[in-house]
């Protein structure tokens, strides 16, 4: 008879070698937007990449237009055939602006899109829980970041401030009523309902008088 061959043992993982487990994010139990956190950030910056692309590519053209037009402001063309390649140069010099300026301002949105969406998932797992604080904290140290890397001025720093402000509040808000609606678990939420829990019960052990 045929010896049985023998079961192979799986190998252990070596001390110290991070398992799969150790590999994810801990808040994709309950991701913002029920999307995971990689997906997530991939297409927020991507959505800002090509709203800043579609915006610089707009102001791009304009301004291309409007320097071709100054340039040539003193040699106007005075005939038919003339006007129609003016036209068609003054659509290039337009064109080639728009892309460019588009896929400059595209890249500029794109990365701080993405700092931002890192930094509100760092806060998130530093805190242990995922509300429009942590996402605030992310846009105004991405404010403070941008201010200091441009070397704006006190008062335009205050007022890109201001806006980091507002936008990680307005963002962080609906991305918590859109979670408790889809029963996400959110911080402060979380946090209220705890207290009044144990209010409730040190009233309930508080012997009656």
């Amino acid at each position: 008879m045929a010896a049985a061959p023998s079961p192979t043992l799986a190998p252990s993982p070596r001390p110290g070698a991070p398992m799969p487990s150790d590999l994810t994010f801990p808040q994709d139990t309950n991701p913002r937007l029920s999307i995971a956190t990689p997906m997530r950030l991939m297409l927020g910056t991507i959505s800002s990449a090509v709203v800043g692309f579609s915006l610089g590519a707009t102001q791009g053209g304009q301004m291309a237009q409007l320097r071709f037009r100054a340039e040539h402001a003193h040699k106007m063309p005075d005939t038919t055939t003339g006007w129609y390649f003016y036209h068609k140069s003054k659509n290039y010099h337009a064109m080639q602006g728009g892309i460019r300026e588009g896929f400059r301002m595209g890249l500029k949105t794109g990365f701080w899109s993405f700092l931002a969406l890192s930094l509100e998932s760092t806060v998130d797992r530093y805190r242990g829980a995922s509300d429009m604080f942590s996402t605030t904290i992310a846009t105004l140290t991405v404010a403070g970041a941008f201010s200091l890397w441009h070397r704006l001025s006190l008062t335009t720093a205050a007022r890109t401030a201001r806006y980091g402000l507002l936008f990680g509040l307005a963002y962080g808000g609906i991305q918590d009523v859109l979670g408790l609606a889809r029963g996400r678990p959110i911080g402060y939420v979380e946090f209220l309902r705890g207290r009044r829990s144990n209010t409730r019960e040190d009233d309930d052990a508080r012997p009656a008088l």
